[in-house]
């Protein structure tokens, strides 16, 4: 499984334990909330009745008189009242009045007129100068019918002559429960669903940089040329410096070990030539002999030269991973400028170079590797085309990109060296019997064309001759 899919699984899980205990912790105190607000309307509610019934208590009235009366017609009101979207249209309570031995003298539903309630907790306890109030079940199999009762003393000349207790069905207060009740669910199922949002946000965020470093180790892998991407959070950074000072130096050794193997392997035979001349040549031998073998080394010593520099200047190419200086390129006169530098050579060739360059072709690039890779392809073109044939070099657009051609009348490129021709130091025999390149030249061809994200290839023209095309961007 992805890091970014357990990141956000983690998280997800995270917050709706977080929203379910929230929830569970809310409706576990919700409700006894509700009720004890009601216990507290219910505590004002029975002190203010008792200030009313102490008249009629007095008057030994309270079953027929202002107070009973007064109830009677509260109970038939119609109360037309819509509380935060719940509908109240009568009253529900439940009023009854006792003496000072707990006998019933009304009851606003007619239930326990004269029954001793003296030993219910409403009465008996506030007969006795305590807080009374109790919870009783209306139905005693439903623990859903349970009714909340408050009492009040009611008091004459400091003394307790009777008890007004008010009654209310604790399911009363359900419909506000259920309401805030769903509020508190729709508010969690927002959370859980902006906590998921959030959450893959998160996910994204962090592991954008780790995708971007598993690209960037995918591409070394593959042996591309690539740059540490743009990384966030300071600990994917380090994580991307380190790797990109790993890669530093792995590279930079095997890179090492290889052009060492290579540059011995090449220097071997220019080498052998210079010991084998310096061996043959005597203070006796004719000076035309001298002469010859002078030359020879002369040749070999240049030979060596032209592969270290030739070998440097790919070696500094290939340790770069960016263009240092881009600039838009005209195309027209780079050519000219290259075809220009090639005036001697191709004079001593008997070759010209014909140009198809439209001008105010233009192409972002750096330059001077540009004009390196144009005048290596250039130089091949020359090598292995025949003495006084016409190399013709043009530019076009193909596809959004900038096609530079360098096409020879040679014999073309033979099937076994196709596949290998972009190898450093492999070279073909030259047609005229001169001694092979250094076999660095198309190389450094490629390494340019990758550095400028672009491509080069190197086939036979159906019409005879090979055609060198440079791909590059824009």
């Amino acid at each position: 499984m992805r890091i970014g899919i357990r990141i956000f699984l983690g998280y997800f899980v995270m917050i709706g334990l977080v929203a379910w205990f929230l929830l569970d912790t809310a409706r576990e105190r919700l409700q006894p909330a509700l009720r004890q607000s009601m216990e507290d309307t219910l505590v004002d509610t029975a002190n203010l009745l008792a200030e009313f019934a102490r008249a009629d208590l007095v008057a030994d009235t309270a079953g027929q008189g202002t107070f009973a009366r007064n109830v009677a017609s509260f109970s038939e009101r119609r109360l037309n009242a819509e509380i935060w979207g719940v509908r109240k249209d009568r009253p529900n309570h439940r009023i009854y009045l006792t003496d000072a031995q707990g006998r019933v003298l009304y009851d606003s539903d007619q239930l326990a007129v004269g029954q001793d309630y003296s030993r219910w907790n409403d009465v008996y306890l506030t007969l006795r100068g305590r807080y009374g109030a109790r919870t009783s079940r209306g139905d005693p199999d439903d623990p859903a019918t349970s009714v909340m009762y408050v009492a009040a003393p009611v008091m004459h000349q400091g003394q307790r002559i009777g008890v007004v207790t008010v009654a209310k069905q604790s399911g009363s207060v359900q419909p506000f429960f259920d309401q805030a009740l769903a509020g508190l669910t729709k508010a969690g199922v927002f959370v859980l669903v902006a906590g998921m949002l959030l959450g893959l946000l998160l996910s994204w965020w962090i592991t954008r940089s780790l995708t971007r470093l598993e690209d960037y180790a995918h591409a070394v892998a593959r042996g591309e040329r690539v740059s540490l991407p743009e990384l966030s959070g300071r600990e994917v950074r380090v994580l991307g410096r380190a790797l990109e000072g790993m890669r530093a130096r792995l590279e930079g050794k095997q890179y090492v070990e290889h052009y060492v193997h290579s540059l011995t392997h090449e220097l071997k035979s220019p080498l052998a030539g210079i010991r084998g001349a310096a061996e043959l040549i005597e203070p006796s031998m004719p000076a035309d002999d001298q002469a010859r073998f002078l030359g020879n080394i002369r040749q070999q010593t240049e030979r060596m030269t032209e592969i270290i520099d030739r070998l440097l200047a790919l070696a500094r190419l290939e340790s770069r991973q960016t263009l240092d200086a881009v600039e838009p390129v005209e195309v027209a006169d780079l050519c000219e400028e290259v075809c220009a530098s090639k005036a001697i050579a191709l004079a001593a060739r008997q070759q010209t170079i014909i140009r198809q360059v439209p001008v105010g072709l233009q192409v972002k690039g750096e330059r001077f590797l540009l004009g390196q890779a144009l005048s290596n392809l250039l130089d091949n073109a020359m090598a292995f085309a025949p003495a006084g044939s016409q190399i013709t070099l043009t530019a076009s657009r193909q596809g959004g990109q900038l096609a530079l051609s360098v096409r020879d009348q040679g014999s073309g490129v033979p099937d076994y060296a196709q596949a290998r021709v972009f190898e450093r130091f492999y070279s073909l025999p030259r047609p005229d019997g001169a001694p092979k390149s250094t076999g660095l030249g198309l190389p450094l061809v490629q390494e340019v064309a990758a550095l400028h994200g672009g491509s080069i290839s190197l086939v036979n023209h159906p019409q005879g001759g090979a055609v060198a095309t440079l791909l590059l961007p824009g």
